[in-house]
């Protein structure tokens, strides 16, 4: 009998000891022993499924994976000591010298440089659509083009990408679709059911929720994340139980957490929408975004990003961010504290300012991450400031 969302999160389990905890032990182990030779050798030929070495795998961290493929949809997959090590590990698993890459621009800096900065290193190029062009995506399509890219909403300007769109395009010209799901969340969008053949999320941001571990995780077929595995079992990027534990006990909570992030977001994201110095507001389940019919489709709620201009550009923008006396000036997001960002000097301060604007951030573009405080706290220190 399939269970519902939130029961998954909190029952699936590893096998219990002989000690029969109620909760998942930590597993704080390098190596794991083994009963004699043959055993040893057919565990190492992969006769056996079993744990070896915690690079490969271990009790905790196959908890925390086996969590994220339920809430996903997905077959199997591998966690990782970042987001961006799982950026990396999974693209580099899949791709060989002369790959092409087709990318929404909007992508996170870091994935950006990955392509401009690394990849080319490997004879591995790329391209970007813009995601308010689909239709011209197909046009874009090599013969060299193995990975379809996007994320959704997008970091920082929290614009939509039409997933039935994407996952349609990738069947018909056979590209493995790969969505990084990290602003949704599993809990709010399950790109698997459009089509997508693998899922990436940093396990950083609302998977803990609390700004306490890294972690990144990919999930999808099991053919595709066997590649993955092959890769990252010899590069070593795992993610260590005791991350692994902290965030197979912080999903416990996701739902819960994120529905209340999502009611303070869409609460901020109304107030901000009517204040005389804010230029425009962008939230995905405002009536006002342009993608909001797409949103309501492949979404639960919105999220807990919303991004706007403050009127006055660059100097406006560092008076408020100096104004600001609750929130938290960081560069992280999905945390249980709100967090204020200006991603033009920050997180995506290493592009072009025309790169910039194609990925819809401007000089004056603020992020808040909107977190689990009473919003009339929330609202109250984003008024200040803004005076």
């Amino acid at each position: 009998m399939s269970k519902k969302f939130e029961t998954e999160a909190i029952r699936t389990q590893v096998e219990r000891s002989q000690f029969l905890e109620h909760s998942a032990p930590m597993y704080l182990t390098s190596s794991f022993v083994f009963e004699d030779a043959e055993d040893m050798r057919a565990s190492f030929a992969e006769e056996k499924d079993r744990n070896i070495y915690s690079r490969y795998s271990n009790p905790n961290t196959s908890e925390f994976i086996d969590k994220v493929c339920k809430m996903e949809g997905a077959e199997d997959g591998f966690a990782f000591a970042s987001g961006m090590a799982a950026v990396f590990s999974t693209l580099a698993s899949l791709l060989d010298s002369g790959d092409h890459i087709l990318s929404a621009g909007s992508v996170f800096g870091s994935t950006h440089s990955l392509f401009a900065n690394f990849f080319p290193k490997w004879n591995i190029s790329y391209d970007y659509f813009s995601i308010n062009e689909l239709d011209n995506i197909e046009a874009k399509i090599k013969p060299t083009t193995k990975i379809l890219y996007a994320e959704t909403p997008t970091n920082p300007g929290v614009d939509v990408v039409d997933l039935e769109v994407l996952g349609r395009i990738a069947k018909k010209h056979n590209l493995i679709l790969i969505i990084d799901n990290c602003f949704a969340s599993p809990y709010l969008q399950q790109p698997i059911k459009f089509g997508a053949d693998l899922v990436i999320h940093s396990g950083t941001k609302l998977m803990d929720g609390q700004g306490r571990v890294l972690a990144g995780i990919t999930v999808g077929s099991k053919e595709l994340v066997d590649k993955v595995y092959r890769f990252s079992r010899i590069t070593g990027p795992a993610l260590s139980p005791f991350n692994a534990w902290v965030l197979s006990k912080s999903l416990e909570t996701l739902a819960l957490r994120v529905d209340r992030h999502c009611e303070n977001a869409l609460k901020l994201a109304e107030y901000l929408e009517k204040h005389e110095k804010i230029n425009w507001v962008r939230y995905p389940f405002l009536k006002s975004h342009p993608k909001y019919q797409v949103a309501k489709k492949q979404m639960k709620a919105g999220g807990c990003v919303v991004a706007f201009e403050v009127e006055g550009g660059v100097e406006a923008g560092k008076k408020f961010f100096d104004a600001i006396k609750m929130l938290s000036l960081s560069a992280n997001l999905g945390d249980s504290r709100s967090i204020v960002t200006h991603p033009a000097s920050t997180t995506h301060s290493k592009l072009t300012k025309e790169e910039r604007l194609a990925s819809g951030i401007t000089d004056g573009s603020i992020r808040i991450s909107v977190g689990l405080e009473h919003i009339d706290d929330i609202i109250a220190d984003i008024e200040q400031a803004l005076g």
